[in-house]
């Protein structure tokens, strides 16, 4: 075992790693046992009862964060010409279709989201070998591809996170930032899981929620209660 070092020493002397913390808690402690120099994404994983290789249990959604992410979202919109003006209005850094379509091709992925219309996702469908694996690529599900260019923009810069349930059952979403106040963490946090929580699979059976862990980009997870919620 490796020699534990001054900080995970302190770090581990804040909190008790067997306990199971009210989300409340957990969003007090969390900023407690933060150590990096840098303003830390705070994180949540949810473990979740369903078998994500049945089409029927796959759980998705979007949630939009009462206290958004802490972070500036860099948004591509790729649109049609009469929506161009309306994207630039809404906040987007990059607005075109052509033009960056093949910077794509070319390698550039300098963004967090893509917003993109069903008109033309024919072009932009091309790039999924290059967005895919970036997790970059619209999707109708996440509501970034629409006619509403605009307001999509606006929902992504205000906070609105798209999450996806991975192949070992597990959702994992960044809920704010170190620097966040213990009630905006623990609104975000409670924000998400309830969200999660409505797209219970009807073909789930058992225990949904199987257990939730806070934490920061280089911190320990933290065990919260399931049962602390809706508190």
């Amino acid at each position: 075992m490796g020699k534990l070092t001054k900080n995970r020493k302190a770090v581990l002397a804040k909190y008790d790693q067997e306990k199971i913390y009210s989300l409340t808690e957990a969003s007090s402690v969390v900023k407690e046992i933060t150590f990096a120099k840098f303003d830390s994404s705070v994180d949540v994983d949810i473990r979740l009862g369903v078998d994500p290789k049945k089409s029927d249990q796959m759980v998705r959604g979007v949630v939009s964060l009462p206290h958004g992410l802490g972070k500036v979202v860099r948004v591509l919109v790729l649109c049609s010409p009469d929506k161009q003006q309306e994207a630039k209005d809404a906040g987007a850094e990059h607005v075109g279709l052509d033009d960056y379509i093949q910077k794509i091709e070319a390698g550039w992925t300098d963004i967090d989201v893509i917003i993109t219309m069903p008109t033309v996702m024919a072009k932009v469908g091309k790039l999924g070998k290059v967005l895919g694996p970036r997790g970059l690529m619209p999707n109708p599900k996440s509501g970034t591809v629409t006619l509403e260019v605009g307001k999509a923009v606006k929902d992504v810069k205000a906070g609105k996170v798209d999450f996806k349930i991975d192949k070992q059952g597990i959702i994992h979403a960044s809920v704010g930032k170190a620097s966040f106040s213990a009630e905006k963490i623990r609104d975000n946090a409670a924000e998400l899981i309830n969200t999660v929580t409505k797209l219970k699979p009807a073909s789930s059976k058992g225990t949904y929620l199987q257990s939730i862990s806070l934490s920061t980009t280089m911190s320990p997870g933290i065990k919260v209660d399931v049962g602390s919620i809706a508190g």
